[in-house]
């Protein structure tokens, strides 16, 4: 999805790629991350919001919760996350990475609740009113008050499969009167998720969530709770943050754009330098297909096209067969043949989060000078340095 890209705009990273596997810095089933280029990704990502006034909140889940990278990130201008859920959190946690929202997509199970509220997270997401008097007692107990986004949700809504939960706008007016009695709370805004969709071609187009967003805005200010944050996510990149102004959000959550893999950076050419890339290599050869190492595999991130290196460095680009859901991944097939050793290169759309790949993240890529900082797993533990 992102081969032809990488090689075209990050050709270092392909270069610093095949001499980490051919040297054994790496092994197969590891995804390099640039740390040079995502950087530089944050800053032009800052930058834009900036020019708008909405603020950004990183999301690291597609890169595998990775430490490391957060605080390179943070130092970058985007200071604080937005962890997709209590596992993520608690890496944030563990390594003192401020964060700017939790809750969303995952609620805080009620046995951690005043551990992240005395951490101090900006917001917490809250999908019901039995989790919000919870949130209410335990912010109680810690001696604060906690700031609460609401997840509102209608039928007509675009949601994802195992991402089911919110308010539905008959229930904002009770909401509304419960809370009122809750003192350790403070709804300060609404989201939804996906609040954008990619139309396939050049444009990400707002879905219904934006309407039913701003239909609890105003069922809320009628029952005199003053909204002021609008938190927009859905592939937040340079050329989405003016559309995220546009419909009064003040909070977007670049993820995939600080690697440069949204799925409009498949299409064009934006600020966002592709900065991440999946390292394979050949296993066996049978019938006519060559088999490489899996791991990494994403049933949705479209990996479609490799490159393989061989020993002396002849490039050949070939195809992947698809993949069945029922399956698990221990090899992937190539179309052709190739020497058994060679290098494996891919670039597509990932959540390193929910594969068994390693991570290896690297600077000095863009110098031609690639250092291995450190090789975490896929949950962002480190594996050594």
């Amino acid at each position: 999805m992102f081969l032809e890209a990488t090689k075209r705009r990050n050709p270092e990273l392909i270069d610093a790629a095949i001499k980490l596997h051919q040297e054994g810095a790496i092994l197969p089933d590891t995804y390099i991350l640039d740390l040079d280029h995502i950087v530089e990704n944050a800053k032009v990502l800052k930058r834009h919001a900036d020019e708008v006034g909405i603020d950004l909140f990183y999301m690291t889940k597609q890169i595998g919760r990775n430490p490391l990278v957060s605080q390179a990130i943070r130092e970058a201008g985007i200071e604080q996350a937005v962890v997709v859920d209590f596992k993520e959190a608690l890496i944030m946690m563990e390594h003192g990475l401020p964060i700017g929202n939790v809750g969303h997509l995952v609620q805080v199970p009620v046995a951690l609740l005043e551990k992240v509220i005395d951490y101090g997270p900006k917001y917490m997401t809250v999908f019901s009113l039995e989790m919000l008097k919870k949130i209410n007692e335990a912010a109680k107990n810690v001696g604060k008050v906690q700031d609460i986004l609401l997840k509102v949700i209608e039928p007509t809504d675009e949601i994802y499969e195992g991402q089911f939960g919110g308010f539905h706008l008959d229930e904002l007016e009770h909401l509304a009167t419960v809370s009122k009695e809750l003192s350790h709370i403070n709804i300060s805004g609404l989201t939804s998720f996906p609040c954008f969709l990619f139309d396939g071609e050049s444009e990400l187009k707002p879905t219904n969530n934006i309407q039913t967003i701003e239909k609890a805005t105003q069922i809320l200010a009628e029952n005199d709770i003053l909204i002021t944050e609008l938190n927009i996510p859905s592939a937040t990149c340079s050329k989405t943050i003016p559309l995220i102004k546009g419909i009064n959000g003040t909070q977007g959550e670049p993820g995939h754009a600080l690697t440069g893999t949204t799925p409009l950076h498949a299409k064009m050419d934006l600020e966002e330098v592709p900065s991440m890339i999946y390292v394979s290599e050949i296993s066996h050869n049978l019938d006519g297909k060559a088999y490489f190492y899996g791991g990494g595999y994403y049933r949705r991130g479209h990996l479609d096209n490799i490159l393989v290196v061989n020993g002396d460095n002849t490039k050949t680009d070939d195809k992947v067969e698809a993949f069945g859901n029922e399956s698990i991944d221990y090899y992937l097939t190539a179309e052709h043949t190739h020497a058994v050793g060679s290098t494996v290169l891919a670039a597509f759309r990932t959540q390193i989060f929910v594969t068994r790949s390693d991570v290896a993240v690297v600077s000095g890529i863009s110098k031609g000078q690639p250092k291995v900082e450190g090789i975490y797993n896929s949950l962002g533990n480190l594996i050594r340095r």
